[in-house]
């Protein structure tokens, strides 16, 4: 059921720690033994027991960079403390390299479709692996940060994307999340609010960044009545990513009836991730308010 919230907390809310963490396990590489010859890293963060709830985690970084430390092991460390195990993806990117010197006009470099392909693969690799990894496959989900909430909201709108075939992997499981959580996300890439570098980072340079595929990748234009469960949230003053990108999408899924929760919180900035020390007392509630939500879906 939607309920959107604008409200300012003053009261600190810390998550509960239910369940005592696992060491990680090793990292894996995604396409080991596919014609994939990219190196692409997954790193389990495992909570304690069996059948838990599972997230795969998307850092941001304008799809150039990862913040692998803020949002994405600090991230992982909250939910694994939780008992929600968790996966992080060190999905392609264009690199630093590629953002100094637009070397993909002439070379091709990494970007879209690479980045769905990763997210699909990790949860195909993740729900055969469950029992491994001790998580039900009927409850992994995918959480992101700003160009990663984009790629998190790929993955819940473009589940049926055969994207993967032409890399000679043919899933026969679902590959649409159980529920998807774009934080402080990038949604547009064609209203006058869209992250430019991110649009840039995902499709490449010069003619590749045509308005079809603007249109294409605009993720307010592809809200379906089937998506998974969306936990959406931003603030106000974001100052990187204009707020207006997740009142586009909450807009877009309110009037389809999609069930989703927004919350939107008038400061604590961008690119906190799960990081107290780098937000507002009022924002990071929203780890508590996540949490008690995924509970609520899956009790």
């Amino acid at each position: 059921m939607h309920k959107r919230i604008k409200i300012l907390i003053t009261i600190p809310l810390c998550s509960i720690r239910v369940a005592i963490a696992q060491p990680i396990s090793q990292p894996i590489n995604i396409w080991d033994g596919t014609d994939c010859k990219a190196n692409v890293k997954l790193t389990p963060y495992l909570a304690k027991g069996n059948n838990h709830i599972a997230c795969i985690v998307c850092p941001g970084g304008s799809y150039f960079w990862l913040d692998k430390k803020t949002e994405g092991v600090g991230v992982a460390e909250w939910l694994q403390s939780n008992g929600i195990s968790a996966f992080v993806l060190e999905y392609r990117v264009g690199g630093i390299t590629g953002f100094i010197t637009h070397y993909r006009l002439i070379a091709r470099g990494n970007r879209y479709p690479d980045m769905l392909q990763d997210v699909q693969r990790s949860i195909q690799l993740v729900r055969e692996n469950a029992g491994k990894y001790g998580i039900d496959p009927e409850k992994l989900g995918v959480m992101g940060f700003s160009a990663g909430g984009h790629l998190t909201a790929m993955s819940g709108l473009f589940f049926d994307s055969d994207v993967l075939s032409q890399l000679g992997v043919h899933p026969d499981l679902s590959l649409k999340p159980s529920f998807i959580a774009p934080i402080y996300p990038v949604v547009s890439l064609v209203d006058k609010s869209t992250h430019k570098r991110s649009c840039r980072g995902l499709l490449g340079e010069g003619k590749s960044i045509s308005k079809e595929m603007k249109d294409s990748l605009s993720l307010e234009r592809h809200v379906r009545v089937d998506m998974p469960l969306t936990y959406l949230m931003n603030c106000v003053d974001d100052p990187i990513v204009d707020y207006h990108n997740s009142e586009l999408l909450d807009s877009a899924m309110t009037a389809m009836n999609v069930p989703h929760k927004y919350v939107q919180f008038k400061t604590g900035g961008h690119g906190f991730g799960a990081t107290p020390e780098k937000t507002t007392l009022e924002v990071i509630a929203w780890k508590e308010d996540f949490i008690n939500w995924l509970r609520n879906i899956f009790k």
